[in-house]
């Protein structure tokens, strides 16, 4: 896992758009730092927990090309 260093203003969206390319995983951000989920602005210099995401591709056949 990887660690990010906030600056004063930091936003869990933003943050998960700056290191993941999509805000939506800020809730990913969220759950590996539970101690920091009540502030919907971070205060400068507090150490994040980044985790790496697994990446799964689901691929859906139509029913007639199912064996």
């Amino acid at each position: 896992m990887d660690k990010y260093i906030t600056t004063q203003g930091d936003m869990w969206d933003a943050i998960a758009y700056r290191l993941y390319g999509d805000e939506t995983k800020m809730t990913t951000l969220l759950e590996h730092n539970q101690g920091w989920r009540h502030f919907v602005v971070l205060p400068a210099n507090v150490e994040l927990v980044v985790p790496k995401l697994t990446v799964t591709k689901k691929i859906q056949r139509p029913p007639w090309l199912e064996e």
